[in-house]
């Protein structure tokens, strides 16, 4: 049976000329489609098949980069076409598409940026927000803007929100009681089997336990395993390969294990959809993007610990944490329907039923209520739709105190002027897809004439890991254990190569530049990289987003970059060497330079050295105490033993204590032309909306001074408390009494 006759039978099709008819009627639907209902892979095919696609694109939004990808090759499969013809996809630095396309699967971030140079999505017919119950920070952003487009746009638009979970009353409240169309999914029963204690502090283990035993005494099916990182999940397969190569031969069939998440290269995820051999079972072992985004077909069994890795954002301190927490229900929901979809299957908890019912949120938190707003806040203020950032309709606020962090930073950022309107500056970063602190960097780079360094530092910047075994710098030359307490000591070569790219003292960025040229010298050889400890995948990774920005930088042009700058992207992007020429018509740009640009950039993030002591203070907000964290490359101390004065962070992590991550140090007479810019930031006049709300304040105001007056009426010759004689009569006495106290 062909991929086209297969997708039919999915339970989604039998209500096609529902969904058709919904969808022609209303402006906005929302379809509640059980997990195995089909509605991500088959909403845009029937929408295609009625005709939709005549007007415009049908544009289908995934949460995650490898959801859009792995999606738009499946239905692109089952329509027996080639990726990037009739089907086709967009994300951050890569896309399929041509004339002919007409479904395009895409990541919400990547939508919001195409709304900066078409704030209509002229070019589509239809927007299908699908997973909206995981409520991305972009989906959630794009509910606002989409929901005022649809009323706004002349040319025939529909939006379709679609999800697994969601809370459908809500949706429908906040979208103009839109209808609500329900789907059954899951196609065969799933048992639920609760553990009888709670694996708080052993999860991993307990994962590889129950794997291991549901592949000796289950029947064949393939285990899916939930665990929260990339570290846990290299750890976890490394057990279960050593524990399999322990059992004696003939004992248990073949066993594949593939990890899964995120930051992989594309051509290893994408052995994880790939077929096992004849009598293998595949064991993958997933972060939680194979939850909802990503459907691995033949799994039977899951494993699920119950845990997520969240990272949460206080905006008072600009301070981010990570941590591992437990899972919502409704995330425990939809772990257990990956099972049950070729077959009965089973879902086991490492948790008891007591934890599910008692401990466990019923929902996760929106990201938008726990996440830094400052991306977001730049793509609402690069709409050209005048946006009041703290009044615009949220479905879940993120709350105002994190908005005026997002203002208050953009303004250091030079991304907005003092009215809140965005600057040319502004415009600019918001075309790349880089965070604002680094997207500022990059253009300030070009007018201090160092951008190829500037690249490399901010696809470094964007590596998860540059170091193999959570060390830093500083450890590998003492040949301190890693994480796992292996030694793994470099040789005496090796540490002198590390310690002379340290030998400026200058931190960890400049380190970062110094260890990818020292790399680029090498022929980007892997050995090179594990001679001095790297991470070959994550210098692989920042090789690859260096060229891809380079690219991005060349094809934007005159409107992001100066054409001197714009050629040189070329250059990069291109992977050829400067010409001699070229080389010499470009001024050489040196460390300070690249120093200069970075503190542009990261004038948000700037820490002062406390006078005695080598501890810093963060100068946002509220002023936070920190150190450098132990990882931080080698800074040069004074003669006194003092750090620099000031040094800019890339991030404020908090663990036992406060750290600065990623430092690097700046001249004092540099930092004195940012700390004008740091004083005296009227947000309120930033928002936008300003006018409004001042008047408003002022006539409350007004109105409780005018009642307090009323109120304070005193008959004709009694003196007022406020009143000169009054207090002049009352200081008399105090003076009297304590004169009579000292006699």
């Amino acid at each position: 049976m062909t991929a086209r006759e297969l997708h039919k039978q999915l339970p989604i099709w039998p209500y096609k000329q529902r969904i058709i008819d919904t969808v022609t009627g209303n402006r906005i639907t929302v379809i509640i489609g059980e997990t195995g209902s089909g509605k991500t892979t088959q909403i845009a095919q029937m929408l295609y098949e009625a005709g939709f696609a005549s007007e415009g694109l049908i544009g289908v939004t995934q949460p995650r980069r490898v959801a859009a990808l792995t999606v738009a090759r499946r239905v692109a499969e089952e329509m027996n076409c080639e990726v990037g013809q009739e089907v086709g996809y967009r994300v951050r630095f890569e896309e399929r598409t041509s004339r002919r396309t007409r479904i395009v699967y895409l990541t919400d971030g990547t939508l919001l940026r195409e709304m900066l140079d078409d704030p209509e999505l002229s070019a589509y017919s239809v927007i299908v927000l699908d997973e909206a119950h995981e409520r991305s920070l972009n989906t959630d952003v794009l509910f606002g803007i989409l929901k005022n487009l649809v009323k706004a746009r002349k040319k025939p638009f529909k939006l379709i929100l679609t999800s697994a979970t969601l809370d459908s009353a809500k949706f429908s409240s906040y979208f103009d009681d839109c209808p609500v169309l329900n789907i059954p999914g899951r196609q065969y029963n799933v048992q639920i089997v609760h553990s009888e204690d709670n694996h708080e502090n052993d999860y991993v283990a307990a994962a590889v336990d129950t794997a291991l035993d549901i592949h000796l005494h289950q029947p064949p099916g393939d285990i899916l395993v939930f665990l929260t990182g990339q570290a846990e999940i290299d750890k976890a397969v490394k057990q279960l390969g050593e524990a399999i190569a322990e059992l004696p031969e003939g004992s248990c069939s073949d066993l594949l294990i593939l990890p899964l998440y995120a930051a992989m290269p594309l051509e290893l995820q994408a052995r994880v959809f790939a077929p096992p051999p004849e009598g293998c079972r595949r064991l993958i072992v997933a972060t939680n993007i194979a939850e909802t985004s990503i459907t691995v077909d033949g799994v039977v069994y899951v494993v699920d610990p119950g845990k997520v890795k969240q990272k949460t954002y206080t905006p008072a301190t600009g301070m981010e944490s990570l941590q591992v927490v437990p899972i919502s229900r409704v995330q425990a929901t939809q772990r257990a329907g990956r099972a049950g979809r070729v077959c009965d299957g089973k879902c086991y908890r490492l948790y008891t039923t007591g934890f599910f019912e008692n401990e466990m949120s019923e929902a996760t938190v929106p990201e938008i209520q726990r996440t830094n707003m400052l991306t977001a806040v730049l793509y609402l203020k690069g709409l050209p739709l005048d946006i009041d950032v703290l009044a615009f309709d949220y479905l879940d606020s993120p709350g105002s105190e994190a908005l005026e962090d997002a203002l208050r930073q953009l303004f250091i950022l030079d991304a907005l002027d003092r009215d809140g309107h965005i600057s040319d500056l502004g415009k600019r970063m918001a075309a790349l897809p880089l965070e604002p602190s680094l997207a500022r960097s990059l253009v300030a780079a070009a007018d201090h004439v160092c951008l190829p360094d500037a690249l490399t530092v901010a696809a470094m910047l964007s590596a998860e890991t540059i170091f193999s075994g959570n060390r830093g710098p500083v450890q590998l030359l003492r040949n301190e254990t890693d994480a796992r307490g292996k030694m793994g000591a470099l040789s005496e070569q090796a540490r002198a190569t590390l310690a002379e790219m340290m030998a400026e003292g200058l931190g960890d960025h400049i380190l970062m530049l110094r260890l990818f040229q020292g790399w680029e010298r090498s022929g980007f050889s892997p050995k090179w990289c594990k001679d001095l400890g790297l991470d070959v995948r994550g210098m692989h990774f920042a090789r690859e987003v260096r060229k891809q920005l380079a690219d991005l930088l060349a094809h934007a042009g005159p409107k992001v970059l100066p054409e001197e700058s714009v050629a040189c992207a070329k250059t990069i992007a291109s992977g050829t060497k400067d010409s001699r020429e070229a080389k010499r018509k470009r001024p050489s740009a040196g460390v300070d330079d690249l120093r200069r640009a970075l503190l542009v950039g990261f004038a948000n993030r700037l820490a002062r050295r406390m006078p005695r002591h080598n501890g810093y203070k963060t100068l946002n907000e509220r002023a936070t105490l920190a150190q450098l964290h132990p990882a931080t490359a080698r800074i040069a101390a004074d003669e006194d033993g003092l750090m620099p004065e000031f040094v800019i962070y890339y991030a404020l992590v908090a663990t036992a204590k406060v750290f600065l991550n990623k430092v690097c140090p700046m001249e004092s007479e540099w930092v004195e032309d940012v700390l004008p810019k740091l004083r005296n930031i009227d947000v309120e006049r930033l928002s936008g909306g300003v006018t409004t709300r001042k008047a408003a304040k002022r006539a409350a105001i007004a109105g409780q001074v005018t009642e307090t007056a009323a109120a304070r009426d005193l008959p004709a010759g009694v003196p007022r408390k406020n009143d000169p004689a009054a207090v002049d009569a009352a200081r008399q006495r105090y003076l009297a009494r304590k004169s009579e106290k000292k006699k």
